[in-house]
């Protein structure tokens, strides 16, 4: 497999799950996000990706990331690259546990919210819905306007820290701007949070994901 990852099946043998890809933020790997799976649908099949770049000091990375007031930087060539290995990655996922292929989901955090929202906006067709939690879209992610048709009704939701000192809420604003001018269906919330999984914002995920299921 192109990416190193983890995997829960569903509580409830099924031919074709559903199936929940989890991407970690920078600095983790595919152990980081795990801890959630007891809190989410017990349908899902799911898949916790490492990503592929190591960092120097430990863990991995989507891409090089710099963070400074008003401004994100990028390693722009491992960004490409990362979605392209996650978008050929689940194709081998589909392969190895042949799951609903109209049920497969991203739900990403910090940097891992970054990529999941690239590749969901790239290949929508590939997916039925995204969580995209304290991460930033991006204007490069954006498709031409001219172009939105395969975006149409597509669910994602978007959930923020006020607190949050490493991807402020201003992150979290701006993404609900931007992502508000797509025909897609857009849920955006906020919480009294820093960099972080709350309860309550967890809770509401899980909720949201549910019923996207049902």
């Amino acid at each position: 497999m192109i990416l190193n990852y983890r995997h829960k099946q569903p509580d409830t043998p099924a031919d074709n799950p559903p199936m929940l890809i989890l991407l970690h933020g920078i600095g983790a790997d595919e152990n980081d996000l795990f801890g959630i799976t007891p809190f989410l649908d017990p349908r899902f099949l799911i898949i916790s990706a490492r990503a592929p770049f190591t960092l120097p000091y430990g863990g991995y990375a989507w891409f090089e990331l710099t963070i400074e007031p008003n401004n994100i930087g990028i390693n722009v060539k491992q960004f490409y690259e990362s979605r392209e290995m996650l978008l050929e990655f689940i194709g081998e996922l589909i392969n190895e546990h042949n799951p609903d292929r109209g049920r497969i989901y991203l739900c990403g955090f910090s940097q891992g919210a970054i990529i999941g929202l690239s590749a969901a906006l790239k290949e929508p067709r590939k997916f039925a819905g995204l969580v995209a939690m304290s991460g930033r879209a991006m204007p490069e992610m954006l498709p031409d306007q001219n172009d939105t048709s395969e975006l149409r009704d597509f669910p994602i939701l978007v959930t923020h820290g006020v607190y949050d000192p490493v991807l402020t809420i201003d992150n979290g604003r701006a993404t609900n701007e931007m992502l508000s001018g797509l025909p897609i269906r857009l849920k955006y919330k906020e919480y009294p949070m820093a960099h972080e999984i709350s309860r309550e914002s967890l809770a509401d995920v899980s909720i949201w994901l549910s019923s996207e299921l049902d």
